[in-house]
């Protein structure tokens, strides 16, 4: 790995692996992190070497910027169990959402890639990763 895995091994810790040019993720990392007052998930851009680090490692292929990763655990989830997981995890009534793993993967995953290819179009993109604020700077990997 380019960069040291800075608390993975700890199962508390929940890695998200994320589109930094896109805004819809981007603002999903921001729901995320108020959504979780103990600081459980950390993030990284699918664009760093850190995130393609973490994707060679539990063999993911490059169609993974389509998708949000999440790394929990000791496994890797994509597209629709990576957002369940983080439902999951989150901190108020967002965890009912889980619920929806009783559904059939590749419907779920279905409904994920419609949204995932048009996500561009629909909420547009940045020319470069987001900057965390210096407050939140600890809980990006890379």
């Amino acid at each position: 790995m380019g960069s040291p895995d800075p608390g993975l091994s700890n199962d508390s810790h929940i890695l998200v692996l994320f589109d930094g040019v896109c805004n819809l993720c981007n603002g999903a990392v921001q729901f995320i992190i108020r959504r979780d007052p103990k600081a459980k998930f950390l993030f990284a851009s699918l664009q760093s070497q850190f995130a393609s680090d973490q994707l060679v490692k539990f063999g993911i292929s490059g169609v993974a910027m389509e998708s949000i990763v999440v790394i929990y655990d000791g496994k890797a989830f994509q597209k629709s169990d990576a957002a369940l997981k983080i439902a999951a995890q989150l901190h108020g009534l967002w965890r009912v959402l889980y619920i929806f793993r009783f559904i059939p993967r590749f419907i779920r995953d279905a409904l994920y890639d419609f949204i995932a290819a048009r996500r561009y179009k629909i909420f547009g993109r940045q020319d470069s990763c987001m900057i965390p604020d210096p407050s939140l700077k600890k809980r990006f990997v890379v």
